[in-house]
């Protein structure tokens, strides 16, 4: 019996086969590497090209290997984009998810751990954030991710799906011993952007908006460290086969840092002066969001291991570096 990850050679997805190979499951991975690197998924899972929303594909990876839980990663991201093209991003992010779950439900999958967002909650006036928070997303993105957890919801109610549904903070960071890392073309997270212009990679970067209701008028983040959001997947996996409950949590520490906080972070660990640029605020983007990690540690008995920014940012960079070798050995 196996596990399927979709979007498995992705940022997130990658760590998580790594951990789920690192503790003896077999793996299935299915990606159809439109924002995501082939040589990312380790050796140990198997591979499959394709769109997650082919029933032919999946339905067949469910009987050849006989999966037991999916953890779907496969989506669109980029909050701009999602407002340029809102289209686009229910087509693939809620869509698909959609035509997974059919999928998943007609064959009797009995778990399902689900990649959700933050940017459900949109513009909140209250900090730290709760899972009891009214969803309001600001954004397509948002708004995509929620309506996937809505259909979590009616699928368990109707065909007994049990599943958590993960809303993710700022995800950052590399895996420690250095064997993945954030390297989708064109990222736009911000402690990637600031790593690739600290080793070279950009001439300089953006700081968007500065007229935010903050303390220095940037926007706030609450931002995990890939390794330990990986690890709550691993306990939501758990949790589903100790028949755990259908669970909504927040993956953050609850703690907030602001645009220019991680800026300076970043040219203090890396030793680099870079270039900032100030450029106009983005459509979607909420002033401040910060997360309450109470319920995660409560229910899936969560305990992060690198809940410090420097963490965070020193193991980005030790990825963004090793990049170009990786890169030039491929």
């Amino acid at each position: 019996m196996a596990i399927l990850v979709t979007g498995g050679a992705g940022y997130i997805g990658s760590h998580m086969v790594l951990a789920l190979c690192d503790a003896g499951e077999e793996v299935v991975v299915l990606d159809d590497l439109s924002t995501s690197v082939r040589d990312n998924v380790d050796p140990r899972a198997r591979f499959v090209q394709g769109d997650v929303s082919d029933p032919l594909i999946v339905m067949r990876l469910i009987a050849e290997h006989r999966i037991r839980a999916v953890v779907h990663f496969a989506a669109k991201i980029v909050v701009p984009d999602s407002v340029a093209d809102p289209l686009d991003y229910y087509l693939a992010n809620t869509a698909k998810t959609r035509a997974l779950l059919a999928a998943v439900t007609s064959a009797h999958v009995p778990h399902f751990v689900f990649s959700s967002t933050a940017a459900v909650y949109g513009n909140v006036s209250q900090e730290p954030v709760a899972e009891e928070t009214p969803a309001i997303p600001v954004s397509p993105y948002g708004a995509s991710k929620l309506m996937s957890e809505w259909m979590l919801r009616d699928s368990a109610h109707a065909y007994g799906l049990k599943y958590v549904a993960l809303r993710y903070f700022n995800v950052a960071g590399a895996d420690p011993k250095g064997r993945s890392g954030q390297s989708t073309p064109k990222a736009t997270h911000l402690i990637k952007v600031a790593c690739e212009t600290a080793t070279g990679k950009r001439k300089g970067m953006q700081v968007f908006g500065t007229d935010y209701p903050t303390e220095d008028g940037t926007c706030i983040r609450d931002y995990i460290h890939v390794s330990d959001l990986v690890a709550a997947h691993m306990d939501a996996l758990r949790y589903l086969k100790a028949d755990g409950d259908n669970a909504v949590l927040n993956c953050g520490y609850g703690a907030g840092y602001s645009v220019l906080e991680v800026i300076e972070t970043v040219k203090r660990v890396s030793g680099v002066d870079f270039p900032v640029e100030i450029a106009p605020a983005r459509a979607g983007d909420p002033a401040a969001i910060v997360a309450s990690a109470d319920k995660i540690r409560r229910v899936l008995g969560w305990q992060p291991e690198f809940d410090n920014l420097e963490t965070i940012v020193r193991h980005a960079l030790a990825w963004e570096r090793k990049l170009p070798a990786k890169s030039a050995a491929a």
